[in-house]
């Protein structure tokens, strides 16, 4: 059951309890009554604001991520990939560019971009290029070539653009070592932390044990690769891989085994990017996308900011987190798994015909295995009764969000990565300069009343030694001959 922050405290600040890693915010054992009964409200007659869309990449050739830290490597699209997000683009279109749709995004351009209205980011870290060229072909099936793209000179002449008036729509390239937001997991020693202790677990040994004769059937299939519990994912993204593109291993492949490596992944991947606490650490891959989301929001309900299409290009992870932050993977057991390529969830901002404040609607589509979106139930509602309250929502996410770099590092305890390093050296040069300082004034003082010590204690070790008198001595005799034969001694 989803849990309502009781308190909330600063994001950054992390508790440690009983292998929970939490943000240091406690949670209420059951929703308030008033959040349940607001969630209730019916959306026959709305209309469309603006969207949030989130897409994973479309299909790419093999990719390997340490299953202990979750680092990537690099991989690239491929033809089906950029086919893939295509389509969807085109599907988008027809849903909320399509005048005649019941959900047309009212207010928005639909032949020619207008950069103003729409923003797109893509992940431009893990799995190399693969997710921003995703965002590259979806964008040319939501804005396709139009002739209409031309300019008129001066000389009379008309220049369409090229690739028949081919739109160019704006891309921000999310790089990870600058922004945390897409890939909040990666060099998260806490989440490192928190994903070894769910191997640890009795769930992940039981379900280890449960598989032991299925893992060593697989090494014949695998090409060296390690067959452990703890490397599922890599298991099955190879075999899912070499099914796809590789005919004879498809037909060496036994059946139903692609089917149970694909449930085993799932486990092993709902189990590190979702935590039973809403705060929890395992939670990150949401924790960081959802200030752009929230942030999207805010901008398709304000009537003089022009943004009404925002659009993330990402990998699997925070499907995962959200789905179990909203309650949409508890109550539909099939979106506790590994989102397929071009899977996507649009967050519907919409306004009731009836007046009022706006209110979401959470539509998802699994990839080219789903036809359409399906609308689901998200934060305890049940029925036809989809639609809640954005402010709800955004009141209940509120609390959860790391919305800076600093508040990141200090919750993954990283002061070397991503910014962390010289934000711990920001942060240690203010720690210094705080320090009392000293006057010039009583720096001399300082300064005299030291050399003064010192030459007191070279005299005083001389003396000892016997080196130095106090007083004249008595007078001898030279044997220089000199005019009194009295020597000083020194």
């Amino acid at each position: 059951m989803i849990k309502e922050p009781c308190a909330q405290s600063a994001i950054g600040h992390l508790l440690v309890h009983e292998n929970t890693y939490t943000l240091g915010i406690q949670f209420c054992s059951h929703p308030p009554t008033q959040f349940i009964v607001q969630l209730g409200m019916s959306s026959t007659d709305s209309k469309v604001l603006g969207v949030v869309v989130l897409v994973r990449h479309g299909d790419r050739q093999g990719f390997y991520q340490s299953p202990n830290t979750y680092t990537p490597s690099n991989t690239v699209i491929t033809p089906l990939g950029n086919q893939q997000e295509f389509q969807l683009g085109q599907k988008l279109r027809s849903i909320y560019l399509n005048e005649q749709s019941p959900s047309f995004i009212s207010g928005i351009n639909t032949t020619l971009v207008d950069n103003s209205q729409i923003h797109v980011r893509a992940d431009a870290g893990g799995e190399g290029v693969v997710i921003l060229n995703s965002a590259q072909s979806l964008v040319q099936g939501l804005f396709p070539a139009n002739q209409d793209y031309k300019v008129a000179l001066t000389n009379g002449s008309i220049i369409t653009g090229p690739l028949g008036g081919y739109q160019y729509v704006a891309i921000e390239s999310v790089e990870p070592t600058n922004d945390v937001s897409l890939e909040g997991w990666t060099s998260c020693g806490t989440f490192n932390d928190a994903t070894q202790a769910f191997y640890n677990s009795t769930a992940f040994k039981q379900k280890a044990s449960e598989n032991d004769a299925f893992l060593k059937s697989l090494p014949p299939f695998l090409d060296g690769r390690p067959v452990t519990m703890e490397n599922m994912w890599n298991i099955y993204d190879f075999m899912n891989v070499q099914s796809i593109h590789n005919p004879k291993f498809k037909a060496l492949l036994p059946s139903g085994f692609l089917d149970k490596a694909r449930d085993l992944a799932n486990f092993h991947e709902y189990g590190v990017f979702s935590d039973p606490n809403p705060a929890g650490i395992r939670n990150i891959a949401a924790h960081t996308i959802l200030p752009s989301i929230l942030a999207g929001f805010k901008s398709i309900t304000d009537d003089k900011d022009p943004i009404k299409f925002v659009y993330e290009a990402i990998s699997y992870k925070p499907f995962l987190s959200l789905f179990n932050l909203t309650g949409a993977a508890q109550a539909n057991p099939a979106l506790a798994e590994i989102v397929d390529y071009t899977g996507a969830l649009v967050f519907e901002v919409r306004q009731p015909s009836s007046g009022g404040a706006p209110v979401l609607r959470f539509n998802f589509k699994n990839g080219e295995g789903d036809a359409d979106f399906k609308t689901y139930n998200i934060f305890n509602t049940t029925g036809s009764d989809t639609d809640i309250p954005l402010a709800q929502f955004v009141d209940y996410m509120a609390p959860l969000v790391i919305n800076s770099t600093a508040a990141w590092c200090s919750v993954c305890s990283n002061n070397q990565d991503r910014g962390c390093a010289a934000l711990h050296l920001a942060a240690t040069s203010n720690s210094n300069r705080s320090k009392p300082r000293i006057s010039p004034v009583g720096a001399g003082f300082l300064g005299a009343g030291l050399t003064l010590a010192v030459a007191l204690a070279i005299l005083g070790a001389l003396f000892f030694m016997g080196l130095l008198a106090v007083g004249r001595s008595k007078k001898r005799h030279s044997k220089a001959g000199s005019e009194d034969g009295s020597v000083e001694k020194i």
